[in-house]
């Protein structure tokens, strides 16, 4: 589970958010804070994973608060959520380290986008070390598509490559493929090209007769 907390003002609006957080499958609100003084300390108390942070807040503007909410949670993320649309506020959010810049009004739909986006590029990256396709997913940012074998889009090959990364066990191309509502054949050729390069794994389950079924998991 991912953690948050919610930080705005407006009361009403602090619940709206923390339902549709609620809503999203792997996040729950841990806290609700109303001022910046509140968001430093519930920060430093519930150590939580990502911040829904407003910039205008009472007591202080939340992007004066991201160097300090660092301080109090090291470990956090933050996501504003704003009416402010000025471009040098929306710069200095960015150069202040956060996720995402989320303006105000927005639907259910906006939110859960990017709190997906959060979990499968900031909490996805692998281990100690990880590739650049990983790290382009954090920056938004779409590899080359020059090293993909003809006729490969590069759409199909993310949403193989997703599929995969949320899936807890192996996959055979058969059931990829009625996952994704691709071919077989097509499903095949996606697996086996990440296989060959190295994001992939293949390990062979026998059966009583036939050969052995290929199964792919992410490495």
């Amino acid at each position: 589970m991912i953690e948050v907390l919610v930080v705005d003002d407006d009361f009403m609006v602090a619940r709206i958010h923390t339902g549709f957080v609620e809503r999203t499958p792997g996040f729950r609100v841990t806290g609700v804070a109303h001022t910046g003084a509140d968001a430093l300390a519930q920060a430093e108390r519930l150590q939580p994973d990502l911040v829904l942070l407003d910039v205008y807040l009472p007591d202080v503007s939340g992007l004066d608060l991201l160097g300090a909410l660092r301080e109090a949670a090291p470990e956090v993320d933050v996501l504003v959520i704003s009416a402010a649309r000025e471009a040098d506020t929306v710069r200095r959010a960015l150069r202040g380290g956060i996720v995402h810049y989320l303006m105000k009004p927005f639907t259910y739909d906006d939110l859960r986008v990017r709190l997906e986006h959060y979990e499968q590029a900031y909490i996805g990256l692998p281990g100690e070390e990880t590739d650049q396709a990983a790290v382009d997913r954090v920056f938004g940012v779409r590899g080359s598509d020059k090293r993909l074998p003809k006729g490969f889009s590069p759409e199909t090959l993310r949403l193989v490559e997703d599929s995969l990364r949320q899936e807890t066990t192996d996959l055979s191309a058969a059931e990829a493929a009625n996952l994704l509502g691709i071919s077989r054949v097509s499903a095949r050729r996606y697996l086996e090209h990440l296989t060959e390069t190295g994001k992939v794994e293949v390990s062979l389950r026998y059966g009583e007769v036939g050969r052995p079924e290929r199964r792919y998991a992410w490495r």
